[in-house]
């Protein structure tokens, strides 16, 4: 399929091939007729991209703080991969679309092949032949609903809720700020509900666009004495309400809502305005309610309704952002609210980059842009070949997904080795899996894993996905004969882990016995190795490993249970192996207990384990500490010897008439070291770096870990 992309490195736009997107549980695959541009969010995006790396950096002082974070404490060879990793991604566009589903994922009900749906949200309802749209950012049509107009769908919501902010009655007067694609929808809903519209903007053109069709009022905002002209056009009043749809840096439109609005009058924002407003007279002396307006409405930004399409009771939220898309779209199809105007232009899809241009150099009037799509294209599902292919080594690896870690530590440390060709890339977006194959030289991508798992030149694949799918691929590689390496966890629950060591053992059976590695990094890093082989041999050992993990919001899918596990079995597995690894021992007890936490994260977390041979050991991985802090911190003590790991960046050796020091410039937590060994391990037909025992061992202590959480109990690791 074709997608519209930007580089914000350089801004480049381009329509391009790239896999169609997955139909995953709880979404809809729809192939698009329209495709609405929002000139003001997406234009400045386009605006952004296209400038300099200065520019871009005075635009975004939040992520060049974050950039000089990671310089710090990770070293600059991991801030200058996240920069690059940011700038070189495929983009994709649009967040507002309509369409007809091609098909319906799992558990999707209410929804039909053949259906008319229009779509919102940012990565789903984008610029592109083909989307993927979860049920609750999707819209049901009737089968003559206007396709076009449907493409309104986001922008029209937002507007919507805007208004539900503004609480704007029937005869009262409401003050529209910013007439542009966003304000001109906001005039036509007021109007539609019998409010009074005053609409004011900078640009001569809009006022003269919105006059009569969207407004009863309309004025430029340099009119000398407008704010009395709006008190007399209200008996003196003011305005019941102010809808800010306006994006500026200017404190003006604030300001000047302010001094329209009556006494006890609302102010909501909703367009991308700062809010540092005069306190006196306006807002202080007339006691003004000032609200703000979160996009589409109840729903967004929250994953559990977005993704996993847990719906809000309409007893208790009437008006979710589904809910906003289905009324807006019911104004519509019923001509109270009429857009046919709003439509200034509209392009072929393959003209896109024209239609951005348009916007940007703004010497006409433009309102409404919409993409059209051809139907009849044909959409042929094939591997996109990226790179020419090579003769075949003795390894042949693809990846399932590639999301930031991989891109910024598995796949930069690939060895370039010509016994491992790089075959295919599969992620759940086509942009992903495209970008990926051509910036680490792969030969194909696609969006299917029968084509990497029904390719005989693959003998092994990387599964950096998210948690919940490891289980899945691991079981499905092992049962295709291909050796596997995947991202911790190696899976979620006790049950999973007894398919897999199934279907591990069903191929070690069968003859073909395949290596199951799992991403326990920081067992390979340098100064790990330096600082086991310096302890003494004899001896008890006692391990103390501190985390300062950091917070992560509580909708992260890391902390649902059914996708991420929790941050326990999601990342605590690192250090119980490392622990393992020095111990040279596999746990064999585990206590854990957790601080108060209303939430139940379980993120502030004391693990104690006791290992076989007698060693004992204690994670303490804590969310709630200082961000300037190190974040890792190990001490072990044998023998009379002190070994301290700082954050995988210094070794200090205490135990002799002096103390053994190593430092690293460049952070290390063995990534490169972990691919070199099990590659290297592959093509000899040695065991894998980590025996599958271990692995499963460590993965079972993170399951008693929760379960000792739960009883308040040190428990064993018998399955």
């Amino acid at each position: 399929m074709r997608q519209l992309t930007q580089q914000l490195g350089d801004g480049d736009m381009t329509v391009q091939d790239v896999p169609e997107p997955q139909v995953l549980p709880g979404f809809v695959r729809v192939r698009n007729h329209y495709s609405l541009i929002s000139a003001g969010t997406e234009g400045s995006s386009v605006r952004t991209a296209r400038k300099s790396l200065i520019g871009k950096a005075l635009e975004r002082p939040a992520q060049v703080k974050q950039v000089l974070d990671v310089m710090q404490k990770q070293g600059p060879l991991q801030a200058y991969r996240a920069v690059m990793k940011k700038l070189d991604a495929y983009s994709p566009l649009g967040y507002s679309s309509a369409g007809e589903i091609m098909d319906v994922g799992p558990n999707v009900t209410g929804f039909a092949t053949g259906d008319r749906v229009a779509c919102a949200g940012v990565g789903y309802a984008s610029h592109a032949e083909v989307v993927s749209v979860p049920v609750n950012l999707c819209v049901k049509l009737p089968p003559d609903s206007n396709l076009a107009l449907a493409a309104y769908n986001t922008l029209g919501a937002i507007a919507l809720q805007g208004i539900r902010q503004a609480d704007a009655k029937l005869g009262e007067t409401c003050a529209v700020i910013g007439l542009g694609l966003i304000g001109h929808l906001t005039g036509l809903l007021l109007k539609a509900s019998g409010v009074r519209v005053i609409g004011i903007d900078i640009n001569p053109a809009m006022v003269a666009a919105a006059d009569t069709r969207a407004t009863d009022a309309t004025f430029i905002r340099s009119e000398p004495g407008l704010s009395e002209t709006i008190l007399t056009l209200t008996g003196g009043l003011g305005v019941d309400a102010v809808i800010i749809a306006a994006s500026t840096s200017s404190l003006d439109p604030i300001n000047f809502a302010g001094a329209i609005a009556r006494k006890k009058g609302r102010v909501v924002v909703v367009g991308g305005i700062p809010t540092g407003f005069d306190r006196d007279p306006h807002y202080y002396r007339k006691e003004l309610d000032l609200r703000m307006s979160c996009s589409y409405g109840p729903g967004r930004y929250d994953p559990a309704y977005e993704e996993q399409g847990q719906d809000y009771p309409p007893a208790f939220v009437r008006w979710t952002e589904k809910r906003n898309m289905e009324a807006f779209q019911a104004l519509v199809h019923s001509g109270r609210v009429d857009l046919s105007h709003l439509t200034t232009h509209e392009f072929p899809f393959e003209n896109a980059p024209r239609a951005y241009q348009t916007i940007l150099e703004q010497t006409e009037l433009v309102l409404g842009v919409l993409l059209r799509y051809s139907t009849t294209r044909p959409l042929v599902e094939t591997p996109i070949a990226i790179h020419p292919a090579r003769a075949s080594g003795k390894i042949g690896l693809a990846f399932f997904g590639a999301g930031s870690y991989a891109q910024g530590m598995l796949l930069p440390n690939l060895p370039r080795d010509p016994e491992v060709v790089r075959k295919g890339v599969m992620t759940s977006t086509g942009t992903t899996s495209k970008r990926i194959a051509e910036r680490f030289r792969f030969e194909y991508c696609t969006s299917q894993d029968n084509d990497i798992l029904g390719n005989r030149d693959i003998n092994t694949v990387f599964i950096a996905t998210r948690h919940d799918s490891h289980a899945s691929y691991i079981i499905k590689a092992l049962q295709a004969r291909k050796h596997v390496f995947v991202e911790k966890p190696l899976c979620l629950s006790e049950t999973e882990l007894t398919a897999i060591t199934t279907a591990y053992r069903e191929a070690d059976g069968a003859g073909a016995p395949c290596s199951v590695m799992v991403g326990f990094n920081r067992r390979f890093a340098p100064l790990a190795i330096a600082m086991k082989a310096r302890l003494p041999s004899q001896g008890p050992l006692s391990m103390v490993y501190r985390v300062n993990a950091g917070a992560i919001p509580g909708d992260s899918w890391i902390h649902n249970p059914l996708v991420g596990g929790g941050r326990i079995i999601g990342e605590a597995c690192h250090f119980i192996d490392f622990l393992s690894y020095l111990a040279d021992s596999h746990p064999v007890r585990v206590f854990a207990s957790a601080a108060p936490d209303p939430a139940s994260l379980n993120d502030i977390v004391s693990i104690q384990l006791e290992f076989a041979n007698g060693a004992i050991g204690t994670v303490a991985y804590f969310a709630n500490g200082g961000r300037s802090l190190a974040k890792e911190y190990v001490e072990v003590y044998r023998g009379g010897t002190t070994a301290i790991l700082s954050d995988f960046k210094e070794l200090r050796i205490h135990g002799g008439s002096r103390i053994h020091r190593q430092r690293l410039f460049n952070q290390d937590k063995g990534q490169a070291g972990m691919l070199r060994a099990f590659l290297e391990a592959l093509k000899t037909g040695a065991p894998a770096p980590i025996a599958f025992d271990d692995i499963s061992a460590v993965t079972l202590a993170t399951f008693r870990a929760m379960d000792s959480l739960r009883t308040h109990q040190a428990l064993p690791l018998s399955p």
